[in-house]
């Protein structure tokens, strides 16, 4: 779920290819955020969930291809 505004996320996503839906929650995301979390609300912040719903993994900051290559494999 991206936080922040569209044009911001397609130039991520150009430049980052992901193989995984990423959905729009806008800037008004940060209460959703919070509750998976991040009690500050500060970004770049990723939450994984899998396939029940249920927190997988977070983490706060910058993602890396480790990051992805790590979380493709979590059930």
């Amino acid at each position: 779920m991206a936080i922040d505004q569209p044009s911001a996320v397609r130039k991520f996503l150009e430049k980052t290819p992901v193989s995984f839906p990423v959905g729009m929650a806008g800037l008004g995301g940060t209460d959703l955020v919070k509750s998976l979390g991040n009690l500050t609300g500060a970004l770049p912040f990723t939450v994984v969930l899998g396939s029940e719903g249920g927190v997988l993994h977070r983490k706060m900051g910058q993602l890396s291809s480790t990051d992805l290559q790590m979380w493709t494999s979590l059930s």
